[in-house]
């Protein structure tokens, strides 16, 4: 469990932007994520639950979205930045043997006195943002499934340098089944933000080709 009197040394490095290819979000993230990115619903390999995610490329360690021209991410989800931080009942435990903690590197978690720094304090914020944005995300999921809303998407792609990759386990939003909903469906789905969510995470497949785009342009530039 973190606490200043065994952690007071401790610093956290900045983020790796590289880590991964598919991470979880949740709504409150969604209309941020449409706009670099696609968002898709996958299966968690333990349950079987869906779960939503943000894709970021097509292999394991792939990231194609890349910084804007200030430096600063195109889009960088809760789940990444609360990295080696863990909710345990009402308190926060941390991963010492995380890579983004360090004894000499990166801003320290906590002050002089003994108080969370900005930066783990933002790592609370972060913390709880995720603890009532997956319940939400979880009802969202729950919804879709109740009124038919989810189906299978294959996605397959050939790239520059003659690789063909295949993703499947996939999901999305079937529109032809929401525009097949009654009024009154529709209308309760509006009212309480689902209809909405639900556009975005269709809207956000035709990120898809542009993903696709950037990595035939990185293989040109690696050529």
């Amino acid at each position: 469990m973190l606490n200043a009197a065994d952690h007071g040394g401790l610093r956290l490095r900045r983020r790796d932007s590289t880590a991964t290819h598919f991470v979880q979000i949740v709504t409150g993230e969604f209309a941020a994520a449409a706009t670099a990115c696609p968002i898709l619903l996958t299966k968690k390999a333990a349950t079987g639950a869906f779960f939503a995610g943000a894709m970021f490329g097509f292999r394991p360690g792939e990231n194609l979205l890349g910084a804007t021209t200030g430096g600063r991410d195109v889009f960088w989800p809760l789940d990444l930045e609360r990295q080696a931080f863990y909710i345990a009942g009402d308190g926060i435990a941390i991963d010492r043997h995380h890579p983004r903690i360090d004894e000499a590197d990166g801003d320290p978690l906590f002050d002089e006195e003994g108080q969370p720094s900005p930066r783990l304090r933002r790592i609370q914020r972060i913390l709880g943002q995720l603890k009532s944005g997956l319940e939400e995300t979880d009802r969202f999921i729950a919804t879709l499934l109740a009124h038919r809303l989810v189906e299978p998407i294959d996605i397959g792609m050939r790239f520059d340098d003659g690789e063909r990759i295949e993703l499947n386990g996939l999901y999305t939003v079937s529109l032809d089944a929401l525009h097949e909903l009654d009024d009154a469906t529709a209308l309760a789905l509006f009212r309480n933000g689902y209809l909405q969510l639900a556009y975005c995470m269709a809207g956000s497949l035709k990120q898809i080709p542009l993903l696709a785009e950037r990595r035939n342009a990185r293989l040109a530039h690696g050529a």
